[in-house]
């Protein structure tokens, strides 16, 4: 598991998640990550949670529905590649997800909540994979991945989403 994933693991665009992740063990990141994140969860009010930076945005709920799909679909890949599935996976198109998921009628507590058993899932996947594993490799979107790519692409794509809160939303 340990060590960063190289350019033939994931196709370039990824690697704008994988390069926020600190250090060679993805899981580790994984895991302080959801303690590091959870006040500034807290502190953001069912109220605060509709709030869009501009006309068209997605609200806070919608970003942090965003992130536990992601984060789902990423480590269903990651499991999928991993169990030595070899069929392609399709694309995953988060403007679709975002409009079926319709978040904002949510409360901003349920949200938070499933972040956290998302999150809890991910981490248990991660930590029961044997060795062998983490090197496995994969199609989805038409793009190749290793499963230790994807274990770095998603603590990635949630500091992406989480400074755009701490910017754009909560500044």
């Amino acid at each position: 598991m340990n060590g960063r994933p190289d350019s033939s693991e994931a196709a370039p665009y990824y690697f704008t998640y994988i390069d926020k992740v600190p250090g060679d063990n993805p899981l580790q990141a994984i895991e302080s990550q959801f303690e590091s994140h959870s006040g500034m969860l807290s502190s953001i009010s069912e109220e605060r949670s509709l709030h869009r930076y501009a006309p068209g945005k997605w609200s806070i709920r919608q970003v942090l529905n965003h992130v536990s799909d992601t984060e789902r679909a990423f480590a269903f890949r990651a499991l999928w590649f991993a169990r030595t599935f070899d069929s392609p996976l399709p694309g995953y198109d988060q403007d679709i997800a975002a409009a079926g998921a319709q978040a904002d009628p949510i409360p901003w507590s349920a949200h938070v909540e499933e972040f956290r058993h998302v999150r809890l899932a991910t981490i248990s996947l991660f930590q029961n994979l044997p060795a062998e594993a983490w090197m496995r490799t994969g199609v989805a979107s038409v793009k190749p991945f290793t499963v230790r790519a994807l274990a770095f692409i998603i603590p990635g794509h949630v500091e992406h989403h989480f400074a755009i809160l701490r910017e754009r939303y909560l500044s």
